[in-house]
């Protein structure tokens, strides 16, 4: 398929999922759902990354040196 005939799909599909979003409140619902879950998942990533950054940035413990006679 040439780029224009995938052009011409995505404004179709988009303007569909436009028509259904305004028209069917289960549609608006559904969306809503997907959206919030999107956002804890986004959430907690950083939050994991957050965590794991701060614990490798922690300084590690000095060993003791080891004494020769």
């Amino acid at each position: 398929m040439s780029k224009f005939n995938w052009f011409a799909i995505g404004i179709g599909l988009g303007a569909f999922a436009v028509v259904q979003l305004r028209d069917n409140p289960k549609a608006q619902d559904a969306l809503d759902g997907a959206v919030a879950a999107a956002k804890d998942f986004g959430n907690s990533i950083a939050e994991g990354y957050a965590e794991r950054e701060a614990e490798l940035n922690k300084p590690a413990p000095k060993r003791p040196a080891n004494k020769k006679s």
